[in-house]
């Protein structure tokens, strides 16, 4: 709900309890086929809103009939108005969909059945196996597990590497820990020095030059694929363009303002920008100068928690901690990696209900975009309400001494001024300023993209909708095709150049048509 909570007239406070009279709201049925919504003020990326669930129709008889057990996750608690009815759910085994008979636009529906096998990444050969025996018509390929080159030889022109898709990547440093169950530091002075360190800039941009992301990647993706999946800004650089221009050149024609280090950087998808060792080299030095200033001792020890379930996982922060390490020397920066149970990792991380109960100095999570605008990353570092502010150690809402002192209080200071601005290409210009500022301070540092694997498909091409942002087209499989030969990197190379100029001029088409309402 917090999607729409404060963009809709009157809704915040009747989610609130403030008034119980919904006709306050800014919600009204025009006809059987039409809604209105009233928007507190202008948002230029609104109609991408309505692609999420959030704002997915609901039969209120359904819904009050099934109380509580409503959305369970059983055929008999969904109502189904889509392409597909569920026809049954085990967990951690199956779902299953068949074709909805009655779908408005069920031409445009090609498969009558999907069936979803789970899997556990324990067998990483499992997927392909169950590919070349007919089972699966698609399989994401581990180029580092043992039966891949035999894998390979058989569909060497097959193995087609999918898109990137809008999720994002990135390390952050705990700026004010206050847990530490599980850590490799023995003193209280460890302890203040790695805080210290972390809420140093000098320091933070060392560790960012240091850090190979292309031998990090080659820990999933195999040599051939290291690349395929970097992502070099919370950002994706493509998600929206300024004038003719991507966001991500945007950006770079930013950093000038930042310092000699960062002239010339390239921040396009699949390819490392930042991995240099004279860079993290100089930039240690003068962190190393400034905190012994301040009686901090060195090596500073930062501990890095990982699922003991997730191989490539730790493989890949394994190959972290030897970049790091071996950049920086071992008596100046050494990464403490622990391995945990799910339980534990989840609970002192992703699952942690307060900023005191993240207990490790560096996390690697990931967002996706809820709409269209890049305010839906950039404000997830807002000192006032930032989706993953507690990663950093910090309450939203709380600015305290650490978070003035990375200058977080400035950075949302940008983001208020560019969400000021409704012209797209003025409002896009301010906030690449801040995607700037966020790189300069090397408080995320982006790392990889979910998509960008290699597949062995029997999908066509292309034939799935597609978007960076909100719910269009994820897991409908409207539209989808079939073939009965494994695609080829020629068949998908082709598909992929038409549809990329489709989407060049329906994406000019929509940018200007959105200039013409928002003027």
């Amino acid at each position: 709900m917090y999607l729409v909570q404060e963009s809709v007239v009157g809704l915040d406070d009747y989610i609130n309890g403030k008034t119980k009279d919904f006709s306050t709201v800014g919600v009204k049925a025009i006809d059987d086929q039409t809604v209105q919504y009233t928007l507190t003020r202008p948002e230029p990326y609104w109609n991408s809103k309505t692609t999420s669930t959030i704002l997915f129709p609901l039969n209120e008889d359904f819904l009050k009939s099934k109380g509580d057990d409503f959305g369970k996750v059983d055929p008999s608690s969904i109502l189904y108005n889509g392409p597909f009815l569920m026809k049954s759910f085990v967990s951690k085994s199956v779902i299953e969909f068949k074709k909805n008979p009655n779908y408005w636009d069920a031409k445009n529906v090609f498969v009558d059945d999907v069936k979803l096998a789970y899997f556990d990444g324990s067998d990483q050969d499992a997927l392909a196996r169950n590919f070349v025996e007919g089972a699966y018509s698609y399989a994401r390929l581990y180029p580092n597990s043992s039966s891949f080159e035999g894998i390979k030889e058989k569909n060497k022109d097959n193995i087609v590497y999918s898109l990137q898709d809008a999720t994002s990547y990135f390390l952050n440093f705990n700026l004010d820990r206050k847990s530490y169950k599980f850590t490799a530091k023995t003193s209280d002075a460890e302890k203040k020095s790695t805080q210290e360190a972390v809420l140093n800039k000098n320091f933070r941009q060392a560790i960012n030059f240091a850090y190979d992301r292309t031998a990090y990647g080659a820990q999933s993706q195999g040599e051939d694929g290291a690349t395929k999946i970097l992502r070099n800004l919370v950002v994706p650089p493509n998600f929206v363009s300024i004038n003719g221009k991507d966001f991500g050149e945007v950006v770079a024609s930013k950093m000038v303002n930042y310092g000699k280090e960062w002239q010339g950087i390239n921040f396009a998808d699949a390819q490392d920008p930042y991995y240099n060792p004279e860079k993290a080299k100089a930039k240690f030095a003068e962190a190393k100068k400034e905190l012994q200033a301040k009686g901090v001792q060195f090596p500073i020890h930062l501990d890095k928690s990982v699922d003991l379930t997730n191989k490539a996982e730790i493989q890949g922060i394994n190959s972290m901690k030897q970049s790091i390490e071996s950049v920086l020397g071992a008596d100046n920066v050494v990464i403490d990696v622990h391995q945990l149970s799910t339980e534990d990792f989840d609970n002192t991380s992703y699952l942690a209900q307060t900023a005191a109960q993240k207990d490790y100095d560096l996390y690697n999570g990931g967002w996706s975009a809820d709409y269209q605008d890049p305010s839906s990353y950039l404000e997830i570092f807002n000192v006032k309400s930032g989706g993953v502010l507690q990663n950093l150690g910090l309450e939203p809402g709380e600015v305290n001494d650490k978070a003035k002192a990375v200058g977080l209080d400035t950075y949302t200071q940008m983001l208020e001024d560019a969400n000021k601005e409704q012209d797209p290409a003025k409002r896009y210009e301010k906030y690449a300023e801040a995607q700037a500022w966020l790189v300069d301070s090397s408080l995320a540092i982006p790392n990889v993209s979910l998509g960008g694997t290699p597949t062995l498909r029997k999908t066509v091409p292309f034939s799935s909708p597609f978007s960076l942002a909100g719910n269009k087209g994820v897991e409908s499989y409207k539209y989808l095709k079939l073939q009965d030969k494994t695609v080829t990197k020629d068949e998908y190379e082709k598909a992929k150049e038409k549809w990329m100029k489709e989407k060049e001029e329906s994406n000019k088409k929509a940018q200007e048509e959105l200039a013409k309402h928002v003027k």
